[in-house]
């Protein structure tokens, strides 16, 4: 029997689809069944993954790189200043021929760029929510004088901020590099009224090399973390006041790479240093074995 050429084209392409997805579900399930899906020594005791991302999504047909997975990740749109008075307008990954988010060669990377008059970004939430747990991502911090890149979370029910609460799991600004900071905003405890919860912490070549950001959260403490070592501490006062800690809720995590604004800014911003590119290795979510 003859062979279309248009269905043996149509035939290799499913066959190749197919294998490469069955070989990235073998490395799945293969890295699921490894010490709790971590050779991270890091992790604190009695916690397993329940949520991971590795960002090794292959390359699309013709080579073009892959876009975040959409049943995990929703963009967040726009040029509102996001209350901080932000400079960048963020697009939902690409937009035309403007590309500000990709997976590639293994890592995630958040694109800052010039566009005409304006600077575009990307900022990327988990569709998915936690209460309490061990929260952790292998980053590389981007240059330049205005870049503010973030790792945080917010509460999956929340309507006010910040009495409703967030947790800053990494944030650096450009002007001061390798300056890691790690804080919790509640209503009691917010930089607008100079009553923050942060700690810090100088890491050499951050922007250089990948580093392991994470926190514990806990029904008693939030702890701040950076390759394994603690360097931040918000614990609970149990005295039932949400405005104290309003931490008893599921949050979701959120990464993006932001432009001057209130703090990004205080130095001004260089535009020489763009595209800058903040890369994600990976995200894993732990939480306490019953």
């Amino acid at each position: 029997m003859k062979i279309e050429p248009i269905y043996l084209l149509v035939f290799m392409l499913f066959s190749i689809t197919f294998s490469a997805c069955k070989e990235r579900k073998g490395a799945t399930d293969e890295f699921l069944e490894k010490d709790n899906a971590t050779e991270n020594t890091t992790i604190p005791e009695g916690y397993v993954m329940v949520w991971h991302e590795e960002f090794d999504t292959p390359r699309l047909f013709g080579g073009r790189p892959a876009l975040p997975d959409t049943n995990r990740w929703y963009y967040e749109t726009g040029n509102h200043g996001w209350g901080n008075n932000e400079l960048q307008n963020y697009i939902p990954g690409v937009e035309g021929t403007d590309t500000c988010v990709m997976v590639s060669d293994g890592t995630l990377k958040i694109i800052l760029k010039k566009k005409e008059n304006e600077v575009i970004s990307a900022r990327i939430n988990s569709k998915e929510s936690w209460k309490y747990g061990y929260f952790e991502g292998r980053m590389k911090l981007p240059r330049g004088k205005g870049t503010w890149p973030a790792f945080w979370m917010m509460p999956e029910e929340g309507h006010t901020w910040p009495d409703d609460g967030e947790i800053d799991i990494m944030e650096e600004v450009g002007y001061r590099p390798n300056w890691v900071v790690s804080t919790i905003h509640c209503k009691a405890y917010y930089h607008s009224i100079g009553t923050q919860k942060t700690g810090e912490k100088y890491i050499p070549a951050a922007q250089d090399d990948f580093h392991v950001y994470s926190v514990e959260w806990t029904e008693d403490y939030i702890h701040g973390y950076v390759d394994g070592e603690r360097y931040f501490t918000f614990e609970n006062d149990k005295q039932g006041n949400k405005d104290t800690w309003p931490f008893d809720t599921p949050f979701y995590l959120k990464l993006n790479l932001a432009w001057g604004g209130d703090w990004g800014g205080v130095e001004g911003v260089d535009e020489s240093s763009l595209p800058a590119i903040f890369e994600i290795d990976y995200i894993r979510v732990f939480q306490k074995s019953k």
